[in-house]
């Protein structure tokens, strides 16, 4: 007799029978196209392109430019979406494999007990055993199998019962037992069928030789589709809670085809786990890039209308190529945004700085061009004295952001939280950058710059401090939390310190100054109200303020500003080096300008060839500047 469908179904004939290395060989097929697609794109991008943008120019040229980029956003299409079915066919053959597995267990102890399969499913079983009573032999009967979970109690049926009795037959309760497990092999079999074939169907392109910016959002959904339903496959084996050190050792222990299927299907988290190789992490990232321009692209509320503008900006300038060469460390959507660029390659380079950005910085088109030539101007100084030199921009945690109601004071930048919940992540990345670097004893610079600065303090705080970070450099500073350079974890000398005379940020007043001014500002403008309205309220105010403030200011100790004691002062016990004043306040728009250009060397010359040198490992060649 021939087997049956089960419930119109799947047969256990049928699942016995399965050759799941052909869906593999299918997933090969798939993941060659991907891989063709892959190295197509290389060539577009970082062949033709390079090249006709380095020696073609007028308007044939963009015009190539054009359809080159256009050629390769489609080969980045075909790449992911090849690469999203391979995965796909390669987890459900691994699910298939496992429901086969434990059905051939079932029917290989059906076999060895003499027990009879039928082709429903059920399972028969022989007369075995003596009545105690009569002396007969116990009579033979059929399990019905039933796909409940092994955690739920087994129902009575009348395989296993007799007018409400278990049978006593010995061969009943494993014939049962090999029903049920032939039953929820089917049953695992087939919905796993169902889920992976629901997927697939949705994993179609439109028809056309264009990629359009709908396409792209389609393939972000797609991805996401397709990591939900593959997470035991290869989601679960992500060392998520590994030392950086570690996942080093599990990607490398990876054969290159699995490599290839966490690219496809998992680029934010191969390409923002710390520990990854550079170039891996770079390449993947490049690819969730386009996946969150896509997604994004979708969407309508302001947030994702400025953070598309930042990622558009960041992903012209990767295409554009050029010198120094770009790795793309980090990329994310996940509250103000993350990114993390360097110029140059971390892995390769003797030196490596990493500055941490502070105020007001978000994933926007301010980060892509402000934030990033910060960290290039920082590595052309640097490769003035070693060019085996990388220079990375982090924004790796939520910087406080501005508003309108900073008129009256923004509440974050106010506290640590913020700087604490980065430090933690900052020290991370140090750490997977310390586990990829190529060099025996690579110098490695930690760099903060206003709030970021804070953020950098808190991380050396650490047990530990920060990991492979020999020199620290905080310019524009607030403070770090910390009472002197010696809490930072690299010793005095190796902590630097650039503080302009004109930039308010590095002379916040201490806590119960601004305490003070805040409740002369109250009562101060209450008074000046019931005088002479609006115009002497804001006159009362400032006047509260300005006598509370010099109140206040003979009870606190000269060197404490809002974040411990200020890295500039003398009792800090910093190296101070020279930097231009800026702008004095009343010109500079509150001083702005005296607070942004400690990395620019048509600015501040002098400043930028000092952090230069720092990073390189020149501190001692720094222009000194006396201290507070």
């Amino acid at each position: 007799m021939s087997p049956v469908r089960v419930g119109g179904g799947l047969t256990w004939a049928q699942l016995r029978d399965i050759r799941c290395a052909e869906l593999e060989g299918a997933a090969d097929g798939w993941g060659n196209a991907s891989n063709r697609a892959d190295a197509a794109r290389d060539r577009v991008d970082k062949q033709l392109l390079a090249g006709l943008t380095a020696a073609q120019e007028g308007e044939a040229a963009r015009a190539a430019v054009g359809r080159l980029r256009a050629l390769g956003r489609n080969l980045s299409y075909i790449y992911t979406e090849c690469g999203l079915v391979r995965t796909t066919l390669n987890s459900l053959a691994q699910d298939l494999r496992g429901a086969q597995r434990r059905l051939r267990d079932a029917l290989e102890e059906a076999a060895g007990l003499r027990l009879t399969v039928r082709a429903d499913g059920s399972v028969s079983y022989p007369e075995a055993g003596e009545d105690p009573l009569t002396k007969e032999r116990l009579r033979g009967g059929t399990a019905s199998g039933h796909a409940y979970p092994l955690t739920s109690a087994r129902p009575l049926t009348a395989a296993s019962t007799s007018q409400g009795f278990t049978s006593p037959n010995p061969l009943a309760a494993k014939a049962q037992d090999i029903a049920d497990r032939i039953a929820r092999a089917l049953s695992d079999a087939a919905q796993a069928d169902a889920r992976y074939t629901q997927t697939l169907r949705k994993l179609t392109a439109q028809d056309g030789l264009t990629v359009t910016d709908a396409m792209w959002t389609d393939a972000s959904a797609d991805a996401t589709a397709v990591r939900a339903l593959t997470a035991d496959y290869l989601g679960a084996a992500i060392p998520h809670d590994a030392t950086p050190a570690e996942r080093l050792a599990w990607w490398q222990g990876l054969t290159e085809e699995r490599r290839e299927e966490y690219l496809a299907v998992h680029p934010h988290t191969i390409g923002n786990l710390d520990g990854i190789p550079s170039a891996v992490r770079d390449a993947a990232n490049r690819d969730n890039l386009t996946l969150l321009m896509g997604k994004l692209e979708g969407a309508h509320d302001d947030r994702s209308r400025t953070m598309l503008a930042g990622l558009r900006s960041l992903d012209g300038q990767l295409r554009a190529g050029g010198h120094p060469p770009m790795y793309l460390l980090g990329i994310g959507d996940e509250g103000n945004g993350r990114a993390v660029v360097s110029y140059g390659n971390p892995d390769t380079a003797r030196n490596v700085s990493a500055y941490v950005p502070g105020l007001g910085t978000g994933l926007d088109e301010a980060f892509a061009e402000d934030d990033l030539k910060r960290a290039r101007d920082t590595l052309m100084g640097a490769v003035e004295y070693d060019t085996s030199t990388a220079s990375i921009v982090w924004l790796g945690y939520d910087a406080p952001q501005l508003s309108v109601d900073d008129i009256t004071g923004n509440t974050d930048v106010m506290f640590t939280d913020r700087a604490e919940a980065g430090a933690s992540a900052y020290a991370e990345f140090m750490s997977g950058i310390a586990a990829t670097n190529h060099n025996e004893n690579p110098h490695l610079t930690a760099v903060g710059h206003s709030y970021g600065s804070l953020t950098v303090g808190q991380a050396a705080q650490r047990d530990g401090g920060i990991p492979g970070v020999d020199d620290i450099v905080l310019v524009g500073s607030p403070g770090t939390g910390a009472d002197s350079a010696a809490d930072l974890g690299v010793g005095r000398g190796h902590v630097y310190v650039g503080a302009a005379e004109n930039d308010p940020v590095t002379r916040m007043p201490a806590k119960g100054e601004a305490q003070g001014m805040g409740m002369g500002a109250l009562g101060g403008a209450s008074a000046g109200a019931v005088l002479g309205g609006p115009v002497g309220a804001a006159i009362g105010g400032a006047g509260g303020a300005a006598v509370a403030y010099f109140a206040q200011d003979a009870q606190t100790k000269e060197s404490e500003i809002w974040f411990g004691t200020d890295p500039a002062h003398e009792d800090f016990g910093a190296r101070r080096f020279r930097v231009d004043d800026g702008p004095r306040p009343v010109m500079d728009m509150g001083g702005v300008r005296a607070h942004s250009n400690y990395f620019d060397p048509d600015k501040d010359e002098e400043s930028a060839d000092n952090i230069a040198l720092i990073v390189t490992g020149h501190g001692r060649l720094v222009s000194g500047q006396e201290r507070r």
